[in-house]
Order: C-alpha cells, then sequence, then structure tokens
C-alpha cells in the first residue's frame, strides 16, 4: 500500500505592518493503512510587500503556505523521513513494557 501523506498548516505569524507572514508551523502526516507518522516544523520568511507576487495574510490560502514550507522544508526530505518512521513501525527491532 502506498503512504499517503496531508500537509497542514496549524497557525503562520505575521507582521503587522503590512501582513507579510514571516514564519509557517506546518505539520506533515503519512499514513499507509494501519501504520502513520508525523512530522511537524517551521519555516521562516522574509515577505517583501513590495515585491511582485506578494500575498498578504488576508489573502493568503492554506495551499499558499503548505506551497511555501515544503518549498523551505524541503517536501522530499520530510516524506522521506515520514516513510522511514513508517517502515520501522511496520519491523519495529525493539520494544517497551515489563516482563511481568
Amino acid at each position: 500500500m502506498a503512504i499517503t501523506y496531508t500537509w497542514t498548516i496549524p497557525t503562520v505569524e505575521r507582521n503587522l505592518s503590512d501582513g507579510g507572514i514571516t514564519v509557517i508551523h506546518w505539520r506533515c502526516t503519512g499514513v499507509d493503512g494501519e501504520h502513520s507518522a508525523s512530522s511537524y516544523g517551521t519555516t521562516s520568511h522574509t515577505p517583501d510587500a513590495s515585491a511582485e507576487g506578494f500575498i498578504a495574510y488576508d489573502s493568503v490560502t492554506e495551499a499558499n503556505c503548505i506551497a511555501w514550507a515544503q518549498a523551505e522544508a524541503n517536501k522530499s526530505d520530510v516524506e522521506s523521513s515520514i516513510a522511514a518512521q513508517i517502515e520501522t513501525s511496520k519491523t519495529p527491532t525493539t520494544g517497551t513494557g515489563t516482563p511481568w
């Protein structure tokens, strides 16, 4: 079965003066059947309100933030790490508990 990845943006931080987003808090969750893993992180951004293509806070979509976060966080690396976590959960080599 293939891993399905879902990226979400729990929150962002912004400049109040121009609405530029400075920090994106992201989460990526991977699910493969009964196995799942996730990663949470932040990416820093330096918005330029005078730049062509600038999108102010009130007009930004979650899709915009996901694309920006994936570019900064290196989407491939994040998803590879999650895939490795899921593979480990499928074939664990260590365990916890007590023998009684």
